[in-house]
């Protein structure tokens, strides 16, 4: 039995609609898009139950809401209101590599962690960030 040319087309006419309609589920379902307000946690602090501080990340610098800080659990508000791509990273006593996902222009995330008395580090994770300005030391008394 011979297949006709106007068989084999439509067959892989077929396929390829299909292919193309898997890819098209698969990006849409992907999660990358939108508004992302995400938490990170370390120091054992519930996402959302500390001392709201607004930390506000541009090319290429870090601006706090606050300077002064005593021990006690802090969630930490980044937002980016720069256009590329940011992210906020805590180091510092009892606190090691905490830090947000990263996040595109115009997005938000929290980041909780409870701080002791010593000095933290809080600083832009993506690579050539910190060392471009996007660095703050804080010490809580």
């Amino acid at each position: 039995m011979a297949i006709s040319a106007h068989t084999t087309h439509t067959a892989l006419r077929t396929t390829a609609a299909a292919f193309a309609a898997a890819l098209v589920l698969a990006a849409c379902s992907s999660g990358g898009g939108g508004q992302a307000k995400g938490s990170a946690s370390s120091g054992a602090s519930k996402a959302g139950s500390g001392t709201r501080v607004t930390v506000t990340e541009t090319e290429y610098a870090l601006k706090l809401s606050r300077s002064s800080f005593t021990p006690g659990t802090y969630t930490f508000v980044t937002d980016n209101a720069g256009k590329i791509t940011h992210a906020l990273s805590i180091d510092g006593p009892g606190v090691e590599n905490a830090k947000t996902k990263n996040l595109q222009g115009g997005q938000e995330a929290t980041l909780t962690v409870t701080l002791k008395k010593g000095k933290y580090d809080l600083y832009c994770p993506i690579t050539g960030h910190k060392q471009l300005g996007m660095n703050q030391n804080i010490q809580v008394h």
